[in-house]
């Protein structure tokens, strides 16, 4: 806080409380976040993504069936909402793909920005105000299970393609890699993605995800605030790190380069992409399984990765001897992304999936509230009333 004023916020709101939540929360001196009661990392290694899509939105995982390898009928059920979700219509799919192909030209994450304005409207998404609890949940289903098709078509238009149909029965991350690629995913492309999307559902109060909130305590309806989330996503200082690590790898070229690399990087004053976090001051718990998922689909720049992390690691606790910077979860993203067959320019558009069903449920969240967000502001202008000229 502000020394001479505890009422005045700190530049970014850092450390200031402005909302409860019960979906999840980062306790970064300890290296640690959680969805609900999970840890979150355990999530993401041994359940689904529809189990922690079910998690983060209604409050607990879909219930065992005891047997093992066996499906229990709420799980079953789920699934079958979830496909139902994923399975987009086809005259939302033809009215969407003719309005995102006046612009092919448009990056992905504008035409996201689009593609779910349109499917609100298409759908008759309503005023949050207005809804009830069904009908909330329903529009929160239907605009994350649009999201899968959504980026595949914008990257369809963008190359010049015609853009695919789902198929549900692949399940979330599946469909996703069958949209963009058109080939049938590999068991361990889908763990390694659901892995990547498990780890990004949520992650405390970033400016996407309080924008989300922003925008739904005023009653609007949950396109809206989704649209507004993709806004702020969209800003280099939030998005975009997973592509922009690869490209680092990329230039580095081989191991024995890394560590004139970073002392370059270093003496211009740059930052190393991929290292250091603004909430962990140690190792990022999420790069940590990402890691290990990298280690497993192997690869040239798997291999690469792990032997320049050591390197960097090495020269940053040099430089910043009191500040040990690690590995973020941006750092082996990119390497997992482009395993399984990602292009570069979606490695954000992904990651907006996995967040958007985290934005969706803080949505319905907020909106079981009744106050809008309406902070005050400090007025630093010349001194008033001054008489006119």
């Amino acid at each position: 806080m502000n020394t001479l004023n505890p009422l005045i916020a700190p530049l970014g709101l850092a450390g200031v409380v402005v909302a409860d939540t019960a979906i999840g929360d980062v306790r970064g001196d300890e290296g640690f976040f959680h969805y609900r009661q999970y840890d979150a990392t355990q999530l993401a290694e041994h359940c689904t993504f529809e189990q922690v899509w079910h998690l983060v939105l209604f409050g607990d995982l879909p219930a065992a069936d005891g047997t093992e390898g066996a499906q229990s009928a709420e799980d079953a059920a789920w699934t079958a909402r979830t496909q139902g979700a994923l399975a987009v219509d086809e005259t939302i799919r033809t009215a969407v793909t003719q309005v995102l192909q006046v612009t092919p030209q448009a990056d992905v994450m504008t035409m996201l920005r689009t593609g779910v304005s349109v499917h609100g409207s298409l759908v008759g998404d309503a005023a949050l105000w207005d809804s009830d609890e069904p009908a909330k949940e329903q529009i929160a289903l239907r605009t994350a299970g649009f999201l899968p098709w959504l980026v595949g078509a914008a990257y369809a238009v963008r190359t010049g393609a015609q853009p695919r149909a789902p198929r549900p029965e692949l399940g979330y991350v599946g469909n996703y890699l069958w949209l963009v690629t058109g080939a049938e995913p590999s068991a361990d492309a889908v763990r390694a993605l659901s892995r990547y999307l498990c780890l990004t559902v949520d992650h405390g109060f970033n400016a996407s995800t309080f924008t989300a909130r922003v925008v739904a305590s005023t009653g609007a309806d949950l396109s809206g605030s989704v649209v507004a989330a993709l806004g702020a996503l969209s800003g280099p200082l939030h998005g975009g790190a997973p592509s922009r690590a690869l490209d680092a790898l990329d230039e580095i070229g081989s191991a024995d380069r890394a560590e004139q690399w970073a002392r370059d990087r270093l003496a211009a004053g740059e930052r190393l992409m991929g290292f250091g976090h603004a909430v962990y001051r140690g190792l990022d718990p999420r790069s940590e399984l990402l890691k290990r998922t990298a280690a497993e689909l192997g690869g040239a720049t798997a291999e690469l990765a792990l032997a320049v992390e050591d390197t960097v690691v090495a020269v940053l606790d040099e430089h910043k001897p009191d500040r040990p910077l690690r590995a973020n979860v941006e750092y082996y993203a990119g390497v997992v992304m482009e395993s399984c067959g990602l292009p570069r320019e979606l490695f954000t558009p992904t990651f907006t999936m996995s967040r958007t069903v985290g934005w969706t449920a803080h949505i319905l969240e907020q909106s079981r509230g009744t106050k809008i967000f309406r902070p005050s502001s400090r007025y630093v202008g010349p001194p008033a009333p001054q008489p006119l000229p």
